[in-house]
């Protein structure tokens, strides 16, 4: 698409916008002047939808009235809770329903499949990741790696950017795979890079790891919401994610697994067992049947009852997605906005004072530019949130932006692009 630097060709892009209307679905945040912040940071907390406060307040309004009964007799009863999530969320991620749960936080979750998928030999032991990955999945793997009685700095294989670039290139995890083909136990990527913004190629990276008996696991907290996932046709073994960042289903919100159903309908994997994961049929008969008999689904991984404070936010951001058309059109705009950001701050001529260090492919990126800043990078970010700019900033000197499809508009790129130049 031809783009221009002027404000009314951003205002004709709203006026055709057909998601524009969604924007009036989500709580704004106001600046000090009283007008609504340009908020780019949805990658890191999702705006508030409207209709979450109601949703929310009427699973109060069970508790209160039903005290125990609400599991039963709620209004959208307690004990299946999860049920509901779980059609909109499988589209999302590309999946069968069987294949995904909604449960606990996202490093939880990670702990919870690499007690499946982790089973470490004396002669493969090694996992390979992504640098920089999101600190909590290093977190993860390294004490995964200690509670296997190895050594981190032995164990752990990490693809880096080359000399001068910040994104890692296919090619580099694809030689990293091969050259450790026989030492590696697991091959887990984060989707969308937390700090780049960079999509990585996971049907190619999976492929090249399975070739090898190697399984992978996929980080989608970046790319749910925000990327179109096929989880279940790219063959991923497992894949974890938050629903608090593009899912804007609100702080520490419940977090999802997927499970490729090969995976999911063998009940004999070893895991890591809760009475929610138990079959239903004998769940309540408790003490009277001591033996834990996993679901044949990714319910066989749930560890708790549904949290239900936490997963009714979900439920009204999804409903939203899917009056939206699901991520095929949210992608759309998408491409559109961040393609749109590309070009004001390029052709601003402020080269010398910031560079885009995401992915010029709108085909290796999501919604968020990553922008370095070459001088006085934390001045410059707080001016910005002087000017009313709800961006992040990421040490030593990048500064974060997310426009999303669903409530952020091309007006608000060509006022952030004007702001920053």
């Amino acid at each position: 698409m031809t783009f221009s630097r002027d404000e009314e060709f951003a205002q004709q892009l709203d006026a055709k916008d057909p998601l524009h209307s969604f924007r009036d679905r989500f709580h704004l945040p106001l600046g000090n002047n009283g007008e609504p912040l340009i908020y780019f940071a949805g990658n890191s907390l999702g705006l508030m939808p409207k209709s979450a406060k109601q949703i929310v307040e009427q699973e109060l309004e069970d508790w209160a009235r039903l005290g125990v009964d609400a599991h039963l007799k709620g209004k959208t009863p307690w004990y299946s809770y999860h049920e509901t999530l779980r059609e909109p969320t499988a589209r999302l991620v590309g999946a069968q329903p069987s294949e995904v749960i909604c449960m606990n936080s996202l490093t939880v979750n990670l702990h919870l499949m690499m007690a499946t998928f982790y089973r470490p030999t004396n002669s493969r032991f090694k996992i390979l990741m992504e640098e920089p990955a999101f600190p909590s999945d290093t977190y993860a793997i390294k004490t995964q790696i200690v509670h296997h009685r190895f050594e981190p700095r032995e164990a752990l294989v990490l693809a880096r950017p080359g000399e001068g670039e910040f994104t890692v290139r296919t090619e580099e995890i694809l030689d990293l795979i091969e050259k450790h083909a026989g030492e590696l136990a697991v091959v887990l990527i984060g989707g969308v890079n937390f700090f780049t913004g960079q999509l990585f190629d996971i049907p190619t990276i999976t492929t090249a790891a399975q070739k090898h008996g190697i399984p992978v696991g996929i980080d989608l907290a970046h790319a749910i919401g925000n990327v179109p996932l096929f989880l279940h046709d790219w063959n991923v073994d497992f894949a974890v994610w938050c629903s608090y960042k593009y899912l804007s289903a609100g702080p520490g919100a419940v977090a999802g697994v997927f499970v490729h159903e090969r995976h999911a309908t063998n009940t004999d994997l070893p895991r890591l067992a809760g009475w929610f994961g138990n079959d239903p049929t004998t769940r309540f008969r408790l003490h009277l049947e001591p033996e834990f008999i996993p679901v044949a689904s990714a319910d066989g991984w749930q560890i708790s009852n549904p949290p239900i404070l936490s997963m009714a936010p979900l439920r009204a951001s999804l409903a939203i997605f899917e009056e939206a058309g699901g991520m095929e059109s949210l992608r759309q705009k998408s491409v559109k906005l961040t393609s749109y950001l590309q070009f004001l701050l390029e052709d601003g001529g402020s080269r010398k004072r910031f560079n885009v260090i995401t992915p010029r492919e709108v085909t290796e990126r999501g919604c968020q530019l990553s922008i370095q800043v070459q001088e006085h990078p934390k001045v410059l970010f707080g001016k910005l949130g002087a000017a009313g700019v709800k961006c992040d900033f990421r040490e030593p000197n990048v500064i974060r932006a997310a426009p999303t499809p669903l409530y952020n508009t091309f007006h608000e790129v060509w006022r952030f692009a004007n702001i920053l130049g």
